[in-house]
């Protein structure tokens, strides 16, 4: 069976040069513009690999952080065992929630 079709209703428009629209085109290489042109602007719209590292990690660094002053706070001390499961717990989560956090969400 076939997947039905992606009904694409809204649009996107810029005005741009002579000069700006033969690169376009050239970049395109034969495609259809429109479709090129849609492309891109999709890939730009996502977040690269690097920067969901980074927001992974910084998910991360914070979720350990926070645990460790707050039972610092009050005033418990921190075993190693309880600190390599804290940076288990936050590495094995740090990637679904820089998507989360990346999304918007």
């Amino acid at each position: 069976m076939k997947a039905p079709a992606v009904v694409r209703n809204k649009s996107i428009g810029t005005k741009v040069s002579e000069e700006e629209y033969r690169q376009l085109e050239a970049q395109a290489n034969g495609d259809s513009l429109g479709a090129w042109v849609r492309q891109v602007l999709l890939r730009a719209a996502e977040p690269s690999q690097a920067e969901q590292a980074l927001m992974g990690e910084l998910v991360a660094l914070r979720t350990i952080l926070l645990n460790v002053l707050f039972k610092l706070a009050n005033g418990k001390p921190i075993a190693p065992e309880e600190m390599q499961q804290l940076i288990a717990r936050a590495d094995a989560d740090k990637d679904r929630r820089a998507r989360e956090r990346l999304a918007g969400g």
